[in-house]
């Protein structure tokens, strides 16, 4: 049987760092510290609920990130 991959540990990054800078900006730097997704969405966008691992997302409101969490 092969074994289970071990997932990438995430960045030790905290998402409120993020939260008031230019959402471009903001993306570039998450990709530069490692995280392996970003995804931007709109306020009050309709997502799916599942973790994965190395994912950041931003909530997006007037091209300024309003939130951000992992996952």
């Amino acid at each position: 049987m092969a074994p289970i991959p071990k997932p990438p540990a995430e960045p030790q990054d905290s998402p409120d760092s993020y939260v008031g800078l230019d959402a471009e900006a903001a993306e570039q730097r998450a990709r530069d510290r490692g995280w392996s997704t970003v995804r931007s969405l709109p306020p009050g966008a309709i997502i799916t609920m599942e973790y994965r691992v190395g994912r950041l997302n931003f909530e997006v409101k007037d091209g300024l990130v309003a939130r951000a969490w992992k996952g």
